[in-house]
């Protein structure tokens, strides 16, 4: 079997977990079987070595401008290097052109921004690292930005995170180039998460919401915590605060970047995810002391956020 080309793009202040993650994860095959294995390049414009964010310096393999198809995945890199990389005219010619030779496209975290300059992105859904969505949404309004997941795939393009969800991103290739069981081999080698789908919210389920600035919102965000089961109807919590739910709603708003409605979701899905991981509850237990109506209420809105079945994500929990 003809080894499977990957080309990956690098530039400088790029994030070198992104290269790293996605080349040791898929490197992983030919150590597994030396039959199935891909071939890796890193290109950089001109074929210089660049420096990374973190300061370590990685050497090119190729010159980006000598490139030539055909490619079987071309993975572009995100990182702090980003801006100048998707304002660098020849670059960002270079990932279009190759893009036309390549069965499939990718970017890691911000280096969907490259993607974007080069017009790959347009009329697509793709994501981006969090905390640069609304960056990349202003910035390229042709796309349509989603932060929620972890990756997503529309085509034969597909934009990740970053940072770990490179791996799961990488996983997913070598599902689809070398079947499941290469999959959850290399999964186990990797010591990681059972090959996290995309739509999973890149968000943890056991990160803590932001911290409340606001007196009054933080009051409410406690009396949610504290009572989980009860009403926490955005009418009810405006009762309690003894304001109008207009003025809750908007304080919300600028405090937390959220309805209270979302926020009483998200509080109850983490408190339901923590039991289900830590504890031995049915899941209609764990649904009642979370507040869920029923015990498929809480499996829908769990699949919606995290792209998984209550008894699944328990399951991979107990396996990992």
């Amino acid at each position: 079997m003809e080894p499977h080309r990957v080309l990956v793009v690098g530039y400088d202040d790029a994030e070198l977990l992104d290269i790293a993650c996605v080349t040791t994860t898929l490197d992983s095959v030919r150590q597994i079987d030396p039959a199935a294995s891909y071939d890796l390049t890193l290109a950089t414009p001109g074929g210089r070595a660049i420096t990374c964010s973190s300061g370590l310096v990685l050497n090119a393999q190729a010159t980006l401008e000598r490139v030539k198809g055909p490619i079987g995945t071309l993975v572009v890199s995100g990182g702090l290097g980003h801006r100048s990389a998707a304002g660098d005219e020849r670059l960002v010619g270079h990932v279009r052109r190759l893009a036309r030779e390549s069965e499939r496209v990718a970017s890691l975290c911000t280096g969907a921004s490259v993607l974007a300059a080069a017009g790959l992105l347009d009329g697509r859904r793709a994501t981006t690292h969090w905390h640069f969505a609304d960056q990349m949404a202003r910035e390229y309004p042709q796309v349509e930005v989603d932060s929620r997941p972890i990756w997503v795939q529309d085509g034969n393009v597909y934009t990740a995170a970053g940072v770990t969800s490179a791996l799961d991103l990488s996983l997913s290739f070598i599902e689809a180039d070398f079947g499941p069981d290469m999959a959850r081999w290399v999964s186990r080698a990797m010591v990681t998460y059972l090959h996290r789908p995309g739509n999973q919210a890149q968000m943890s389920m056991f990160t803590a919401a932001p911290a409340a600035d606001h007196g009054l919102v933080r009051k409410v965000a406690d009396h949610i915590a504290e009572g989980l089961d009860g009403d926490l109807s955005t009418e009810a919590l405006a009762r309690f605060a003894r304001v109008s739910p207009r003025h809750l709603t908007r304080l919300f708003r600028a405090d937390l970047r959220q309805t209270p409605g979302r926020y009483v979701r998200e509080a109850r899905l983490t408190a339901a995810a923590q039991l289900l991981s830590t504890t031995d509850l049915p899941v209609a237990r764990v649904a009642s002391r979370c507040g869920f109506a029923s015990p498929e209420a809480l499996r829908q809105a769990f699949a919606r956020q995290y792209g998984l079945a209550p008894s699944q994500y328990r399951t991979v929990s107990a396996a990992t």
